[in-house]
């Protein structure tokens, strides 16, 4: 069973295969950025993935521990539990009481070089430093305020607590969160680099001697490969002041060319793919028509290929272009990419949000959907735009934060994020979605791309649990497209139903499910669960008492 880091909530609501887009521009004498050698040769030898993490030497601890506060079920499973914290100590009592003036670190505004021997000293709960990225905090006075509880901290206490913290939450803004607790940077020993010496001579070596250059080779050529690979990946583009940053997500990797143009651009970027022969085509049109010596200057990260859990989160401004009231307390928030930006975010991605609010970054994880749920409204290849479903809470600090922006106000919005794969659905025939509140914003485009795309699921069923009628997302357009399509069945349950209410009520349990799932001979079936942490665990332990094993389960998490 996979768990991936997404529900859209505000505190405690409820391998890839990813699709690929092509975005416009102008062509004509645009210059045409070619990755065919890369990618054919890449997808010749797509075996060389399975080998990948022997060479990036992927650490085998796992974190959080087994039978930690955040983790659900078993230890091979992955997720993030909140702890109940006092009271007076949630997001916005830290940022005030880090904001208060008080000496946080014990020395007095000192920054100081660590050495491994010092941090390895402050391990207790009452003197507890941890290494983040070579820089050190003392995170003593923020342990009553860690969500995930006493216990996960102190996993980090007195040791470099990188690798942990990016198997949880790499995207958290640690910086702005911690940097009244830094107590300085860690000490490190500077190894001079001494080149090998050169060969001796022998005198049985060959005389030098160098080749003329070839003569051009002017004739046509054909070359052919074959692969099984039905996708290129997500590509995304970015062209800013002369400045392109290609980005393409292969399961678990993440390529990157990164380069300063060699000449002036026009900030129009399109992006072509041929998924069945793993080429991508960038084209930028240049503002000269001479022609260049090279692409240009390499800048940091060029050509590299990394895990993706690796690689920093790269945000762009997005500009709110509309709002629109979904329900009571719910809106879709239309966010426009810079004009230079390509990206498109497969089914079952998210995206962060971040703003800085009083002077500290906060960032949540939002999942998008499309602009309804009406099966024949494709968007066109020119309509890049973001669609956020985003319930605003009361206490909440990013969405009080959204919903006060006005239309033509920024909003930093990172690339696509998460585990979910679309390869365990290939031959599966019924689809059964567990929803519980904003848990739905990913099942929206997944109903839509199995009614659509995958021709073997012959059914396709939303549980979709609330509390009261008015709670219920998109109930017009689901019932709608549950009329107009005999392959998608809805069911409602309300925890909180009025006097009139003819529907399931409750919340989820044993019988809620034995009826509502079944499993047809020669079927074979995958489910997928969002919502509230307490809902996920909970539905994903009644499934697996129902004999659902580990692969046919996905729990996005958040």
């Amino acid at each position: 069973m996979s768990y991936d880091n997404q529900r859209d909530s505000e505190e405690d609501d409820s391998d890839d295969d990813s699709d690929s887009e092509s975005s416009g521009g102008r062509h004509g004498s645009a210059l045409s950025t070619f990755f065919t050698r890369l990618f054919s040769g890449f997808l010749r030898n797509w075996g060389c993935l399975r080998g990948v993490h022997n060479m990036l030497n992927i650490p085998t601890q796992a974190f959080p521990a087994p039978n930690s506060q955040q983790r659900i079920g078993p230890s091979s499973q992955s997720g993030r539990n909140k702890v109940a914290l006092k009271p007076g100590h949630s997001l916005m009592d830290w940022i005030r009481f880090s904001k208060s003036g008080k000496d946080l670190t014990g020395l007095r505004g000192r920054l100081i070089e660590v050495t491994q021997e010092e941090l390895q000293k402050h391990n207790t709960r009452d003197d507890c430093w941890t290494c983040i990225r070579g820089m050190v905090y003392n995170v003593t006075p923020y342990m009553d305020y860690h969500p995930g509880g006493e216990e996960e901290l102190m996993k980090a206490a007195g040791i470099d607590g990188t690798e942990l913290f990016d198997q949880v939450h790499r995207w958290v803004n640690y910086e702005s969160m911690l940097k009244e607790c830094l107590v300085g940077r860690m000490a490190t020993a500077i190894k001079a680099f001494i080149p090998p010496p050169p060969p001796p001579p022998t005198s049985l070596a060959p005389p030098i001697s160098l080749a003329p250059p070839p003569e051009k080779d002017c004739r046509p050529r054909y070359d052919w490969f074959q692969t099984d690979i039905p996708s290129t990946g997500c590509t995304s583009v970015d062209l800013e002041a002369g400045v392109l940053r290609l980005e393409v997500l292969l399961g678990k990797m993440s390529y990157m060319i990164h380069l300063r143009l060699a000449d002036e651009v026009e900030e129009n970027v399109a992006v072509h793919t041929a998924a069945s022969v793993g080429k991508i085509q960038v084209s930028v049109r240049k503002q000269a028509k001479q022609k260049w010596t090279s692409l240009g200057q390499p800048l940091e990260f060029h050509n590299t290929f990394l895990r993706k859990k690796d690689r920093a989160l790269f945000y762009r401004d997005c500009v709110l272009v509309s709002k629109t009231e979904v329900n009571h307390n719910t809106h879709v928030f239309r966010l426009q990419l810079p004009r230079g930006t390509v990206r498109h975010v497969p089914v079952g991605k998210h995206v962060y949000l971040k703003a800085l609010i009083k002077d500290t970054e906060v960032v949540r994880p939002y999942t998008p959907v499309d602009e309804s749920m009406a099966v024949a409204s494709h968007h066109s290849s020119q309509d890049s735009d973001l669609y956020l479903m985003i319930k605003v809470y009361p206490d909440g600090v990013l969405t009080q934060h959204l919903n006060s922006l006005q239309i033509g106000d920024l909003i930093s919005v990172s690339g696509p994020e998460g585990t979910f794969s679309l390869r365990p659905l290939r031959d599966v025939t019924h689809l059964y979605l567990l929803a519980a509140g904003t848990g739905f914003t990913p099942m929206a485009r997944l109903i839509r791309l199995a009614l659509q795309d995958i021709d073997s699921i012959r059914k396709t069923k939303l549980l979709f649990f609330n509390r009261q009628e008015d709670d219920i997302l998109w109930r017009c357009e689901l019932d709608e497209l549950a009329a107009n399509d005999e392959r998608f069945q809805v069911e409602y349950v309300l925890s909180v139903p009025s006097d009139g209410w003819t529907g399931r009520k409750g919340r989820v349990d044993e019988c809620i499910l034995k009826d509502f799932l079944s499993r047809p001979d020669g079927s074979k079936c995958y489910v997928c669960v969002c919502g509230p942490t307490v809902f996920t665990e909970l539905t994903i332990g009644l499934l697996k008492q129902q004999g659902f094993s580990e692969e046919e389960l996905h729990a996005f998490q958040g």
